[in-house]
């Protein structure tokens, strides 16, 4: 039998198709996957991201040991209430998964993939043994986020006073501890938003006060396309164990400096370095199809510099156009995707193309 989150009686009372999701009972959609995606575009919209997996970190070498662990550096979180996006890596550079890790009071905490999470925590003990730490998976916490150009005003109109003007004066990237909540200004979807993390008992009525105030449920189907128009990777198809961050479009989560601090992989992705700069490194790039068709995960596609493969593609309820990420040759300007046998071209892009419900290439 599936996991099922504390919300799971709310997705089918409110009409979910219920899928299976890396051994989790999900909502894949509640009707219109294009109307949930236009409605978080447009005003707001609530997702249950509770399958996904905290860990908590502290003890006197914890900063230590997650400098060792992580691309990014915890050095920069100065105090609390700071977050930080970023990778872990293995040894051959390859990524073992993203995350967001946040600077709390008394520890550090890492929001992990759902489908990693029994690779991620090994891999974290594994390590762990040499270092003074305490590493906690924290069950009995549900996730709520909370996206979209209406999103942090409804939320705030649910908090108490005091609460609502700590949420609202927090920039990106920023998080607050307000009691038994977590609250944080982190997202996946290109919008302004606001994810919360609280006792699973209180979800569901937290759930229930954002529907009654407007704010549509959003399923699966409608967080991957809005993703995919954000520009932001998805673990296992973008990237993996296998793929180098700098051919990923992840680069920026890496912290070189300073450049005595070793992290597990430093050495193979300093390689993979210099391979780009010689331009023997593949890149993730953005793809548009501007006449008829649809682009997917794993289409060929054949450029000027040779073939690449589409890691992520869909149709775009914003642009109404099919968009996709995809690894091509570096250097490449002209470029053709096989569609049913048939070249089509395509327009090489930066890969985004949606910020705050604006197209953002040319």
């Amino acid at each position: 039998m599936n996991q099922r989150t504390a919300l799971y009686q709310q997705h089918v009372d409110a009409g979910a198709k219920i899928v299976d999701f890396a051994g989790w009972d999900m909502p894949l959609h509640y009707g219109s996957q294009i109307a949930e995606h236009r409605k978080v575009r447009e005003h707001a919209g609530v997702f249950d991201v509770s399958h996904m997996a905290i860990i908590d970190v502290d003890g006197p070498e914890a900063a230590v040991f997650l400098r060792r662990m992580l691309a990014g550096d915890v050095a920069t979180l100065t105090q609390s209430g700071m977050a930080l996006y970023t990778i872990m890596l293995n040894e051959a550079g390859g990524v073992v998964d993203d995350l967001i890790i946040y600077r709390l009071e008394s520890c550090y905490r890492l929001v992990v993939n759902c489908a990693t999470r029994a690779k991620d925590l090994a891999w974290l003990k594994q390590h762990g043994e040499d270092f003074s730490v305490n590493l906690q998976e924290r069950s009995g916490l549900g996730i709520l986020a909370v996206h979209g150009p209406a999103a942090i005003s409804t939320v705030c109109s649910l908090l108490p006073a005091a609460h609502a003007d700590r949420v609202r004066a927090l920039g990106a990237f920023r998080c607050a501890e307000l009691g038994d909540w977590f609250v944080a200004r982190t997202g996946y979807t290109g919008e302004q938003g606001i994810e919360l993390i609280l006792p699973d008992a209180q979800a569901p009525d937290l759930w229930r006060n954002l529907l009654a105030a407007g704010v549509q449920p959003v399923g699966l189907g409608a967080r991957d396309t809005l993703r995919l128009e954000a520009g932001m990777n998805l673990y296992g198809h973008d990237m993996d164990e296998n793929t180098s961050p700098l051919a990923a479009n992840l680069e920026q989560t890496i912290a070189w400096e300073p450049a005595y601090r070793v992290f597990v992989g430093r050495a193979a992705v300093e390689i993979h370095r210099r391979q780009q700069a010689e331009g023997k490194l593949p890149k993730l790039t953005g793809i548009v199809l501007e006449t008829r068709g649809v682009l997917r995960e794993g289409q060929r596609l054949v450029t000027d510099k040779g073939d690449g493969i589409i890691t992520s593609g869909s149709f775009s309820p914003t642009l109404n156009v099919s968009v996709a990420l995809a690894r091509v040759p570096v250097h490449s300007t002209i470029c053709e995707v096989d569609l049913r046998g048939t070249l089509t071209p395509v327009r090489l892009v930066k890969p985004r193309f949606v910020r705050l419900g604006k197209k953002v290439f040319d």
